[in-house]
């Protein structure tokens, strides 16, 4: 059964498992990627890396559920969107 999910969502979790996953997905975002950031930001960084990741994942065909799930597709999402700001970053771009 499919559900929609609202831009402040994630399927299968709710708002609180949103604030976690964000916090953990941008903390070893923040690890993988060599960098110092605070906890806002860490949440920040991992809620956008799980829309980059989710979106990623539906390209690619790929299904994720619940915690874990979102979990995996937001660190992943996350360590890419870092990746790309680093390069920006190094291209003279700001």
């Amino acid at each position: 059964m499919e559900h929609s999910v609202g831009i402040m969502g994630m399927a299968g979790v709710g708002f609180f498992g949103m604030l976690v996953i964000g916090f953990l997905a941008g903390y070893v975002a923040e690890k993988a990627m060599n960098r110092e950031h605070g906890l806002l930001t860490n949440i920040l960084v991992g809620i956008a890396g799980s829309f980059v990741g989710g979106t990623l994942a539906g390209v690619l065909g790929l299904n994720y559920q619940g915690f874990a799930g979102n979990l995996v597709v937001a660190v992943a999402g996350a360590i890419l969107l870092l990746w790309i700001f680093d390069r920006a970053k190094a291209s003279g771009v700001n």
